[in-house]
């Protein structure tokens, strides 16, 4: 690892531009998330033609989350995230000039869906790439700049950056400008990184290497640890996405303005992005799967419920519901370390763990959201948050068993335990 003041902070100079182009791609991607569905169902669209085709995107998503890992073992981390950045380009230009306009669904959803597929693709590769390259000992920091530079593209400046930009280009000329980012950051990221990407698995013929696309599934049973580790990553983001479908709602009926609900939410991502990279560090120190177990799940099991009694019993009570939301943000990042275990676990065959990992992730999309449409009718709202508090449990209580094959039960991980551990 260079040093110097990036390699202080864990993210070693051959791969900063790296960070910094998966930065400004996904504030291209993100830029939308806050006000597109609102924007569709004032132009035309129903609800449920609105939320089919977030559901079909969010499919789209997981399928590329799933392929990421193995295609960038399979065709190399530069090549996964070109074809990321090519679906990406083309399922926006039809979108925006085709889809759009006409408010034709049979366009809009396959071209939204080619976004869905374009994103995964090159930010997830480039996340196989860093757990080839970072040392076994930084591992966690390095990932933890990962999930720093997604998420503060995705939920962070993406969305801040469209609230200025609506009311000077309008929404068609805020969603052509995500191209502009997308672009940039593909450039940044691709053609500005260093590292050759020559630590990653060499297949002897195609055959080898099309074998190797169904590791991206059988290696969650031939290494039931990897399997687990997918279930808890689906857990991990399930309840944040679920809670965009129904706690808007409760928040304005006890009280809070939208305006406010929005600050709530924005504190609660904003600090999901620093501590992304502060569980990271510390992961390194106390172990990954402590990390996982008692400050994720048990962490986000506690705040969940927070998130639901605290403005319960003091009401509308703005400063103490963000320093909730800033707690749960914070404990949500504590799963980061999943990115550093869950490839350590088959050192041998790391983009295909990524794989499970990453399909995970996508899933989350699904199971938060399904999670209320099938039982707030019968268990309310208050119901819900029990439902996501004992899934965060059963996460912390699942990362008991998701142990390296030497174990890290010390505080401290020092180089060497880490190197047995994955020989």
């Amino acid at each position: 690892m260079n040093q110097g003041l990036l390699g202080k902070l864990g993210m070693d100079s051959k791969m900063a531009m790296g960070y910094i182009g998966v930065l400004l791609f996904m504030m291209g991607d993100g830029l939308e998330l806050g006000w597109l569905s609102s924007y569709l169902i004032d132009n035309g669209l129903t609800v449920q033609q609105s939320a089919l085709l977030f559901s079909v995107y969010g499919f789209s998503v997981a399928i590329a989350a799933w392929l990421s890992g193995v295609l960038a073992e399979v065709l190399g981390p530069r090549k996964a995230m070109s074809i990321g950045v090519a679906l990406f380009i083309a399922g926006t230009l039809v979108f925006l000039t085709v889809g759009l306009p006409t408010m034709n669904l049979a366009v809009m959803i396959p071209t939204y869906s080619l976004r869905g597929l374009g994103y995964p693709l090159f930010a997830y590769s480039f996340l196989v790439w860093l757990t080839y390259y970072a040392p076994a000992e930084r591992l966690g920091t390095a990932v933890g700049w990962f999930w720093v530079s997604f998420a503060g593209g995705l939920n962070v400046l993406g969305a801040y950056y469209s609230s200025f930009a609506l009311s000077y280009l309008g929404e068609m000329k805020t969603l052509w400008s995500a191209l502009v980012f997308v672009t940039l950051g593909a450039l940044i990221a691709i053609l500005l990184n260093k590292d050759d990407g020559s630590n990653r698995m060499k297949f002897h013929s195609k055959a080898e290497a099309l074998k190797y696309i169904s590791k991206g599934i059988t290696i969650a049973f031939e290494r039931p640890k990897v399997g687990l580790g997918g279930i808890v990553r689906t857990i991990n983001t399930a309840g944040a996405y679920g809670f965009v479908v129904f706690l808007p709602a409760y928040m304005m009926e006890v009280g809070f303005t939208r305006t406010e609900w929005l600050q709530i939410y924005g504190a609660l991502w904003s600090s999901n992005v620093i501590f992304n990279l502060i569980w990271g560090i510390i992961g390194d120190k106390l172990g990954w799967r402590n990390t996982v177990m008692w400050f994720g799940g048990v962490g986000c099991a506690v705040f969940t419920a927070a998130l639901y009694y605290i403005p319960s019993f003091m009401g509308a009570n703005y400063m103490v519901t963000t320093l909730v939301a800033i707690c749960f943000g914070a404990c949500l990042a504590a799963y980061v370390p999943l990115s550093a275990l869950i490839p350590s676990l088959a050192p041998e065959n790391r983009g295909a763990a990524m794989s499970i990992l990453n399909l995970g992730a996508g899933l989350s999309t699904f199971v938060g959201p399904a999670l209320v449409g099938l039982f707030i009718g019968s268990v309310g709202t208050v119901g819900i948050i029990w439902i996501y508090t004992g899934l965060y449990l059963l996460s912390a209580f699942i990362m008991k068993f998701v142990t390296l094959p030497k174990k890290e039960e010390t505080k401290t991980l020092d180089k060497s335990s880490i190197v047995q551990a994955v020989q």
